[in-house]
């Protein structure tokens, strides 16, 4: 909770800091136009990538596989949308880090590796630890099994 006080803080200070000495520099409005420039830059960037990364979350779920990274990557791509209409240029360099392809897929690899995900049904919640790397008590080796559902042939927990 501080961290995000401190940096509700620190960023806006930061920014106009910055505004400031690039006015300085090369002038009030050409920093202006250089503010409105990334902002539709990056808005078409982030469109663009964002349905690149659906089609690519798509044919996932066409083929029965979960499109976790694809999910990591339009979140940061909503987040870089964010900060890259929001006037001032760290911003906009955090948002084009997010926004760009090869750093994107760096930092939702990075951040797929701590990902939790949760489904819930009427009968019961599983916990699954996505992660696009081996974990570390991960010895390669596979164990296959077999389950039944007592839900189903259970009278007393079937529908009426």
């Amino acid at each position: 909770m501080r961290f995000l006080l401190l940096l509700f803080i620190v960023m806006p200070i930061a920014e106009i800091s910055l505004l400031l000495q690039v006015g300085d520099l090369i002038g009030g409005w050409n920093t202006v136009g250089l503010i409105v420039v990334t902002a539709f830059v990056g808005a078409y960037l982030v469109r663009q990538e964002g349905i690149s990364t659906l089609q690519t979350a798509q044919a996932k779920l066409a083929q029965n596989q979960v499109p976790g990274k694809e999910m990591m990557e339009g979140m940061l791509l909503v987040i870089a949308g964010v900060l890259l209409v929001t006037p001032g240029f760290i911003t906009d360099i955090v948002g084009f880090a997010f926004a760009l392809p090869f750093s994107r897929k760096f930092i939702a690899s990075r951040a797929a590796s701590h990902l939790t995900v949760r489904t819930f049904n009427a009968s019961q919640q599983s916990t699954y630890q996505y992660s696009s790397r081996p974990s570390a008590h991960d010895d390669g080796d596979t164990i296959e099994g077999e389950y039944t559902d007592k839900s189903e042939n259970d009278p007393d927990k079937r529908l009426k």
